[in-house]
């Protein structure tokens, strides 16, 4: 586990998606993180029955929000030493390779995904992507 403190900049993993962010404030076994950029977007459908499509409620899981904050458990976070994007470029870049991704392989889960993060784009993202 590295070491980190208030006020470094990290990328945290996160309920299936991984960030860019700086850590707010040290609890303990956790650190309270704000949210700068996205640099995976986190997985869509049921993260218990992953690649399933039938008989699972299929979740649709948008990106946290640019300055959203996250509770997360100290393993799961590390140093960021590049330049940080934009929130707008990098939540754009995180669906392109998420979708390329999704692209790969015809399955019945890669449609649905791919179905879910369109959603996402027309009604949430595409205001925000730069």
């Amino acid at each position: 586990m590295a070491i980190v403190s208030v006020g470094d900049i990290v990328k945290a993993h996160y309920h299936s998606g991984t960030y860019i962010g700086e850590v707010k404030e040290d609890r303990g076994a956790n650190y309270l993180i704000e949210v700068l950029a996205v640099h995976k977007h986190p997985l869509q459908g049921d993260l218990h029955n992953p690649g399933e499509v039938e008989n699972v409620f299929f979740h649709e899981r948008k990106a946290l929000a640019h300055h959203e904050k996250m509770n997360v458990k100290k393993p799961a976070v590390h140093p960021y030493n590049e330049e940080i994007p934009s929130y707008g470029k990098s939540l754009k870049n995180a669906v392109i390779l998420y979708k390329e991704k999704l692209t790969k392989e015809d399955s019945a889960y890669n449609t649905l995904a791919l179905e879910r993060l369109h959603g996402l784009e027309v009604n949430y993202y595409e205001k925000i992507y730069d």
